[in-house]
């Protein structure tokens, strides 16, 4: 084997170890470019100044391409503007105004009606449904049966549906 072969040898096994060095760096599935690319850099820095670890280098600046690829493609397809056809497509999740003023007539509604609950009546079904206490903490805050929270809730419940009714 003459000394051209053992070089070229030696080429193609430096290329495989990088290669899976970088595969198993990045993930990437075009690592041939990135470490042609990575070579020409190696080239052009070389010029200029001694490279001390030329491998190391390689996976390097191999690695880094990888990387800028992967934020380029990523901001690409963020930034892509939609086609005419495409927006139309798109469904908004929003609610439709008519049904925003349905629901906040609704909801003033309901205020109302808690307005209209007897006092403790109101207390124990909002520091059941806003405050999220259970009945047995409730009767503990207030020092009464868990009994008469339950009745209280269920006043309040059958009041509201009844204030609501129809709407």
């Amino acid at each position: 084997m003459d000394q051209h072969q053992k070089d070229a040898l030696a080429s193609r096994t430096l290329w495989a170890r990088l290669r899976r060095q970088l595969i198993r760096l990045t993930g990437a599935q075009d690592v041939d470019d990135h470490l042609h690319a990575a070579f020409m850099k190696l080239e052009a820095y070389r010029a200029r100044e001694q490279v001390r670890n030329p491998e190391a280098f390689l996976v390097r600046a191999a690695a880094n391409s990888a990387l800028d690829e992967h934020r380029r493609a990523r901001r690409q397809t963020a930034a892509a503007p939609l086609d005419e056809g495409m927006a139309d497509t798109l469904a908004d999740d929003a609610p439709l105004q008519d049904e925003v003023y349905a629901a906040r007539q609704r909801l003033d509604r309901v205020r109302e009606g808690i307005s209209r609950l007897p006092p403790r009546t109101r207390e124990i079904f909002l520091m059941h449904r806003l405050d999220g206490l259970k009945y047995h903490e409730i009767a503990a805050r207030l020092g009464i049966s868990q009994s008469a929270v339950e009745k209280h809730i269920a006043k309040a419940a059958l009041a509201l549906a009844e204030w609501t009714k129809g709407w």
